[in-house]
């Protein structure tokens, strides 16, 4: 821990060595920054369970196999777990086997086992019991702060001698010198204002070479498109699929407090062309975590998955729920990948390789992915480990990681996928959500994916292609919000304990086609509100978009009276906004290392 924490320290103050105070307030120029550089064997963006997963099984190998390898993790939330968000139910398989004794470990986090499992559908007023299915077992697993299962390993990896660098963001991509391969990270430049200007305390990002990267960034990370679109990563499978998923945490009234019951529930709020469900899972300490995830194909422009969240709080079952004294602590909202096995690109790149939720290994029906985060991040290490013994810095010839594309198709994480391939899918055909709950029971109970097909998406249809023009539905009336037990969306947000600095570029870019300037901003509103009412107004669960009254038209890139606002500071990296608007204008970056929301007991 010592030597990691002084690895820490060190580069920190070699970049402030590097600030440019004789530039100050000039504009930014990156083509003339002269960054630190640092030389690494494997470099991991993203601190989640995956990148940590992945950095503790390569100081397993260097344990076992005497070669040292230095190692590198780089989380931009100001503290690893500070940005991680999960429906909070972990099944210890891959724990198991990275960690076995780790029930022993001082300060483990799963200590609520999961006791009880129901499902029950829900009407406006009423519930039903369902059958459960056995996917949905949660048997052996525990229910606990996902935040805090990171922040624990990222404690184990740095004992381990990892180097972990929270506040650094992984902004940009290192290529060799033909520009076919990856050769490293730069981290994201600290201290420019919104006009991209040094300010006094300007720090360019540094650059950290390394013979292998891997990329842990979670769902639709700005380095993973980058890739993506180079290496053409997604050429042979379907577009990736996202839901949201919107949560709160409560005290609950003691009377209200079942240690151990996990609860799974469809139907209300959401109507019979919405997939989504809503899940309920008590943890230990007296706390309830609830929430909804939405499928982001759904077809209606004016459906907002925060007043969803709200109004569903209302239902007999919720008021009950948290009835008494029940205090609400903690809210937050994260997308998740939900393409399953059919939309996994390819794995490796030359020079490094995807893993966990950057490549996207959630079992939906499961509704599970830490799991399987935490293996890919383990096979890859492997591969990682020896593809480092074989490479060298000065190389030409890139680390070829293809091995850990071989070993995850011979892995129980892909045996797992494959079995329930159809399943979510199955709802995008034309039976509509009810055709797909009845062939996921049939899968489920009988077939268990011992079948000949794969339900393709062959047209390649986006989530933000799936909807609607505002001219082809019906408006959707919330109800009036009711304290407590439903609040407006900025006071929900300030329970993410969200901030950003609030002088610096803004990280949310309105670009088409790489051009950024008033037209391409002006038709992003000319359509947004013409056609499709504002979607991201009521999309985005942070209160960030807004299409506001405006009178100066051109100047502001306005249409028809209306101009868009970014209110950044607000953004929870969500996320949701670069997948869902229809335009794709919208391209979400990494901000200032350090900013965003500060999870740590959701």
């Amino acid at each position: 821990m010592i030597r990691a924490r002084g690895h820490r320290a060190l580069v920190r103050q070699i970049r402030a060595l590097h600030s440019t105070a004789r530039c100050r307030r000039e504009l930014f120029d990156p083509s003339t920054v002269e960054r630190a550089s640092d030389e690494v064997d494997v470099c991991i963006v993203g601190g989640g369970p995956a990148g940590l997963s992945a950095a503790i099984r390569l100081k397993q190998l260097e344990q076992e196999k005497g070669n040292e390898v230095r190692v590198v993790v780089l989380e931009k939330g100001s503290e690893i777990g500070s940005h991680i968000l999960s429906g909070a139910v972990v099944e210890p398989r891959a724990l198991n086997e990275l960690l076995p004794s780790w029930k022993d470990h001082p300060d483990n986090p799963l200590t609520q086992p999961a006791l009880h499992d129901h499902m029950r559908f829900l009407t406006p007023n009423k519930s039903f019991w369902m059958p459960h299915p056995p996917q949905m077992s949660n048997k052996g697993n525990y229910i606990t702060s996902l935040s805090r299962f990171t922040a624990w390993l990222g404690s184990i990896a740095e004992e381990m001698g990892v180097e972990v660098y929270p506040g650094f963001a992984g902004a940009g991509l290192v290529y060799g010198e033909d520009g076919k391969s990856v050769r490293g990270v730069t981290t994201n430049e600290v201290g420019l204002d919104r006009q991209g200007r040094m300010k006094d305390a300007f720090e360019p990002g540094m650059e950290f070479r390394a013979k292998v990267t891997l990329v842990a960034e979670g769902a639709h990370g700005s380095l993973t498109k980058q890739l993506t679109k180079k290496f053409d990563l997604r050429k042979d499978c379907d577009p990736q699929t996202y839901g949201i998923g919107l949560k709160e945490v409560w005290r609950v009234d003691p009377s209200q407090y079942r240690p151990g019951e996990v609860m799974h529930l469809m139907g209300y709020p959401l109507d019979n062309k919405t997939y989504g469900g809503a899940f309920v899972y008590h943890m230990a300490d007296g706390l309830v975590t609830m929430g909804l995830v939405i499928g982001l194909d759904y077809p209606n422009p004016y459906l907002s998955p925060y007043s969803e969240l709200q109004r569903m709080k209302h239902h007999p079952y919720f008021q009950t729920l948290l009835s008494g004294d029940a205090t609400r602590i903690a809210y937050g909202a994260r997308t998740l990948n939900e393409g399953g096995l059919q939309s996994i690109p390819k794995l490796s790149f030359p020079g490094g390789a995807l893993i966990g939720c950057s490549a996207g290994f959630v079992n939906v029906p499961k509704i599970k992915g830490t799991h399987n985060a935490m293996k890919t991040g383990m096979l890859a290490a492997e591969a990682a480990y020896d593809a480092v013994a074989k490479t060298s810095h000065e190389s030409e010839e890139a680390a070829d990681m293809t091995k850990y594309e071989e070993t995850f198709k011979n892995s129980w994480v892909y045996e797992e996928l494959k079995e329930v391939r159809n399943l979510r899918p199955s709802f995008n055909t034309p039976l509509g959500v009810f055709g797909g709950v009845m062939y996921s029971g049939l899968d489920t109970y009988i077939l268990k994916g011992r079948v000949p097909w794969t339900f393709r998406n062959k047209q390649k249809v986006t989530d933000a292609s799936h909807t609607k023009r505002a001219s082809e539905v019906q408006p959707i009336k919330y109800p009036p919000f009711q304290p407590p037990l439903s609040t407006d969306l900025l006071t929900s947000l300030a329970l993410t304990g969200t901030n950003h600095a609030e002088d610096q570029p803004i990280h949310l870019r309105v670009t088409k086609d790489g051009k950024e300037d008033l037209e391409v901003r002006r038709k992003h509103v000319e359509r947004n509100v013409g056609e499709f009412a504002g979607l991201l107004g009521r999309a985005c669960p942070a209160g960030v978009y807004e299409y506001v009254e405006d009178e100066e038209g051109a100047k502001t890139a306005g249409w028809g009276g209306k101009t868009l606002v970014i209110n950044s500071q607000n953004c929870i990296h969500c996320k949701l906004c670069d997948i869902k608007v229809p335009t794709q204008d919208i391209n979400w970056t990494v901000p200032e290392g350090g900013g965003g929301p500060k999870y740590t007991i959701t």
